[in-house]
């Protein structure tokens, strides 16, 4: 196609009104044409005008079931598309954009619908070559999780406000705004749901497999992302993944492989960079176990901004304290803890002195332990004198220890402080306000945040998380990552992502590391998602969040 012809279509948007209210039968005769080059029983994705085969990846051992209220059967479900326009001003500037909310249906050897990937496109309308124009892939983690959370707290044109955020209300009135620091000056943004989480649907159970799983995720992933860009015609536009906590590992995962092939096709899909929140990435195990070396250690960072926060044991600033104990941790302690009862008394004493003052922790409980600091403890040990216990997503957030405390936690989907604050809050703000803005209008529940994660297949064929982001930008020179973490995250410690820096083997001069005095949801706090999106913003337009 001439250079020319192209940049027209770019500037002259598919007409839509035909994908309106295309009929279910319409849909189904459109997609039957596209199964009649299949040679298998693989699902597949459908968005008008474009079938992408999904490949079978994984397999799930255990029993799977929807929490829902409603039981939608594949015959009766009808995919749903609301499109609105609107405007923003940022910096002074009125900036007009549209949004599309639908369903990008899983189909499958059959043409019956089996589950639905829910997206929230972010794309303003006065720009005429859009083939330069960045689109962000935004979401979050869980796995099993909604994207409520980047939604209604970063990434939406409309957003919660932060008053004290490590002092937030459960109980409303909540204040939703115009973001001020939304990114779509500079990027459209499509927002996720994954299959069975938010708006997203699994209607078929026995088609779990394709989609509960680190690689299936991925795979749904791609084949959502290939379809989107070619319906809306955004194939040359730079593309980037942000995905928070489990979502760094489905964005490594789904570009490496994309950069690679999948185990039975290859994409056609390329990424700019990542942005990873509250880093999952590893070269050990699914989400960061079993590394070769002391969790102790990894830990150590957090244990400390942590300690600083509530204990104010130095007046250095959150990130000078961390980095200090961080040197303490990589020089001194993990030599302490490899050594074990080698350890001289005098040098133990050191050990245990330097570890209490920068993580907090007791000397009864360091001896107690061997040195060693569970990350569990941690959270009832650093404010145990003062009958508290520290949240795991942030870990400026309290409440009062309960007992058992690990049994209890166990027992419970999401049961934390910062989730005992903010959850009602993300879910207002979205149901109430966010969806109406967008003229959302569905008859079926918004699952925040599911049970997959205790079915999800671990599997890992093509590398660890690490070997995959590492395997993507080797095979993608222009590729960078951009890892934002806060200090104060005891889910996904920052001691993680200076760990897998030092030995994923991943091209140093285009990767990108800061810290925020925030908890695992960056973004929480006026400051805090200002700085955040400023320095997206930069990693965007090619430079370095600093």
């Amino acid at each position: 196609m001439p250079q020319a012809r192209r940049k027209q279509l770019m500037r002259s948007p598919p007409d839509r009104s035909e994908c309106e209210n295309v009929p279910v039968h319409s849909w189904h005769h459109l997609i039957t044409a596209a199964l009649q080059f299949k040679q298998d029983d693989r699902p597949c994705i459908f968005l008008p005008f474009c079938a992408v085969e999904l490949y079978h990846i994984g397999n799930i051992q255990k029993e799977f079931t929807m929490y829902r209220t409603e039981a939608i059967k594949p015959d009766d479900f009808k995919p749903a598309r609301f499109v609105s326009e609107h405007t923003i001003t940022l910096n002074g500037v009125e900036i007009p954009y549209q949004t599309i909310c639908e369903d990008n249906v899983f189909y499958n050897a059959d043409g019956k619908p089996v589950a639905s990937i829910f997206s929230y496109a972010y794309l303003r309308t006065d720009v005429e070559d859009v083939s330069n124009r960045p689109v962000i892939f935004a979401y979050n983690g869980g796995p099993g999780s909604s994207s409520v959370y980047v939604h209604a707290g970063c990434f939406g044109t409309r957003r919660v406000t932060y008053g004290e955020p490590d002092r937030p209300s459960a109980f409303g009135p909540f204040e939703v705004i115009d973001n001020p620091d939304c990114l779509i000056d500079v990027a459209d943004l499509v927002i996720v749901d994954p299959v069975g989480c938010g708006y997203g649907m699994l209607l078929d159970e026995k088609e779990k497999d394709h989609f509960l799983g680190i690689e299936a995720d991925a795979e749904a992933l791609l084949n959502f992302i290939e379809a989107w860009c070619l319906r809306y015609q955004r194939g040359l536009s730079p593309k980037y993944l942000a995905g928070e906590s489990y979502g760094c590992t489905r964005s490594a995962t789904a570009a490496g492989i994309a950069a690679t092939s999948g185990k039975d096709r290859a994409y056609g899909v390329a990424f700019d960079g990542i942005i990873m929140i509250g880093n999952t990435v590893t070269v050990g195990e699914y989400f960061g176990r079993n590394v070769p070396v002391e969790e102790s250690v990894l830990g150590f960072p957090t244990y400390a901004g942590v300690n600083w926060y509530h204990n104010h044991p130095s007046d250095q600033s959150v990130e000078e304290f961390v980095m200090e104990a961080k040197a303490f941790a990589d020089e001194d302690y993990v030599l302490a803890l490899y050594k074990g009862e080698a350890l001289s008394e005098e040098k133990k004493e050191y050990i245990i002195e330097k570890v209490s003052y920068y993580t907090g922790v007791s000397r009864e409980y360091l001896l107690a332990h061997g040195l060693k600091i569970d990350d569990n403890d941690y959270r009832q040990e650093v404010l145990k004198t003062k009958g508290k216990a520290v949240s795991r997503y942030d870990g400026r957030m309290t409440r009062p220890m309960l007992e058992p405390w690990k049994d209890e936690e166990r027992k419970a989907l999401w049961d934390d402080a910062t989730a005992d604050r903010y959850d009602t809050y993300f879910y207002a703000a979205l149901t109430g306000d966010i969806l109406p803005y967008l003229n959302v209008k569905l008859d079926r529940t918004y699952v925040n945040m599911t049970m997959y994660y205790k079915n999800w297949n671990r599997t890992c064929e093509f590398g660890t998380t690490g070997e995959q982001l590492r395997n993507a930008m080797t095979r993608r020179p222009g590729m960078r990552t951009f890892f934002a973490n806060g200090w104060f995250d005891l889910c996904t410690e920052f001691g993680h992502v200076f760990y897998t820096l030092d030995h994923a083997g991943l091209p140093k001069d285009r990767v990108y590391v800061k810290g925020y005095p925030s908890g695992h949801m960056i973004y929480i706090g006026e400051d805090n998602v200002r700085e955040l999106s400023n320095d997206i913003r930069t990693f965007i337009l090619g430079g370095k969040p600093e």
